[in-house]
Formats: structure tokens, C-alpha cells, sequence
């Protein structure tokens, strides 16, 4: 597993006061849910006028939902994150470990299990710690394989060897 030097913005278990880009955030998300909500809804509305529309969509989820079920995670490779969401609320929300932070990992907004909003922005985060620990290696890493000699020190190598040769011509018929 590769090192991280994982990020933090704010601390949110402290008093926060929203700042004017917490603001701006979150107005932009909202209106980012909004439009994805009206596309969704034309959508819907094209699947219930088409049947055929509406299981090649139903198929297209079904091989998503099992595509996402095989890359499962271990513990280990799940950073867990504590982050207060633009409500003020504070929650623990989950990225893979390469992430240094959980916005970064596509978790710019949240939906507040306390409150109820949807599409709230996180304005504070501070990394956990992993799920869970890393196994013990099993057997030591092999050494890296040597490195392939360059062309230079290859006809160098060749050379030695013929005036080695040479020399060693000259004692067997001197």
C-alpha cells in the first residue's frame, strides 16, 4: 500500500462559521441537483412512453449495480472521513485510501442523515483513520530485477574481454 498524506480543511468538530465560498458551494450545488433532477424527470417520462427504452435502462442498471458489487474494497483500503456538511451537521462518510481528501473523491455534496437535505456541501473534513489495518506481508518483496546494462557499458564490457583474450594469446604462444 502506497503512503497518503491526507488533507484536512477546517476541524468539524469546532464552531464553524460559514464563509461566503461555503455559500457560493453550496448555491452551485443546488443548482447542479436541480438540473440533474429535471433531466431525470425527462428521462422518466421518455421510459414510461417507451417500454423498450425503459429495460434496456432497467438492464444498463442491473450490469452497473453488479460491475460496482465486484470491485469491492477491503478494509484496509477504505479511508474514513469526519465531515460537517453545510447544515452544520457532522457525519462520517467513506473514499479509497489514494484519495487525500473526501471531496476530491467525489463527495462535494452529501445528503444529511439528521436533517434530511439532499445535495448539502462539505465545508469541513478531517481524516479518521482506515477501516481497518493493513495485513501483515506474507514474504518479503523480491528485489527489484538488476537493470539491463546500457550499450556504453556493454561495448566497454566487450573490449575488456578482448584485450583479455589478447593477453591471454600472447602468454599461451610467448
Amino acid at each position: 500500500m502506497r503512503e497518503v498524506e491526507y488533507r484536512s480543511s477546517g476541524v468539524p468538530l469546532e464552531e464553524y462559521a460559514l464563509t461566503r465560498r461555503d455559500h457560493s458551494r453550496q448555491k452551485q450545488s443546488e443548482e447542479s441537483c436541480e438540473r440533474v433532477r429535471r433531466q431525470v424527470d425527462e428521462d422518466v417520462a421518455k421510459c414510461r412512453a417507451d417500454p423498450a427504452r425503459a429495460e434496456r435502462r432497467r438492464q444498463a442498471f442491473e450490469n452497473v449495480a453488479k460491475l460496482m458489487q465486484s470491485f469491492k474494497k477491503q478494509d484496509h483500503e477504505i479511508m474514513r472521513w469526519r465531515v460537517r456538511l453545510y447544515c452544520g451537521h457532522i457525519i462520517e462518510t467513506e473514499a479509497h485510501y489514494t484519495y487525500t481528501d473526501p471531496i476530491d473523491a467525489g463527495g462535494y455534496s452529501k445528503r444529511c442523515p439528521e436533517c434530511g437535505k439532499d445535495g448539502l456541501t462539505i465545508v469541513a473534513f478531517e481524516p479518521i483513520g482506515l477501516r481497518g489495518e493493513p495485513p501483515e506481508p506474507t514474504e518479503p518483496t523480491p528485489p527489484p530485477p538488476p537493470k539491463k546494462p546500457t550499450r556504453a557499458e556493454l561495448e566497454r564490457r566487450v573490449k575488456a574481454l578482448e584485450e583479455e583474450n589478447e593477453h591471454l594469446r600472447a602468454e599461451l604462444s610467448g
